[in-house]
């Protein structure tokens, strides 16, 4: 089993800044991949943002020099910086823990945090 809690969603102004912190425990090992997908109403779950246990990431266009993601040392923890928040990044965001095998791979999911930017 693998467990997700999320934390640091909230309401800002629009330019504003807010830090996700999620962190993933119980059975992890092997090479895995951690990230962030949000969710507004009426639209698809889509990617922010994802960092691999080799370190290299992957940002969604959208998101592209306004939001970085890291990982601890521990790679326990990612975290999602968010800068110069605009009103179309408000939706719920997911932590996501995806584990890789050689033909396939498991999904985990955090409960999600909701983020509100106000205009």
């Amino acid at each position: 089993q693998v467990q997700l809690v999320e934390s640091g969603g909230g309401l800002v102004q629009a330019g504003g800044s807010l830090r996700l912190s999620c962190t993933v425990s119980g059975s992890i090992f092997g090479i895995n991949v951690m990230g962030w997908y949000r969710q507004a109403p009426g639209k698809q779950r889509e990617l922010v943002a994802s960092v691999s246990s080799d370190g290299s990431t992957n940002y969604a266009d959208s998101v592209k020099g306004r939001f970085t993601i890291s990982r601890d040392n521990a790679k326990t923890t990612v975290y999602l910086q968010m800068n110069n928040l605009k009103p179309e990044d408000t939706a719920v965001y997911y932590c996501n823990y995806r584990r890789l095998f050689a033909w396939s791979s498991s999904d985990y999911w955090g409960q999600g945090t909701q983020v509100t930017v106000s205009s």
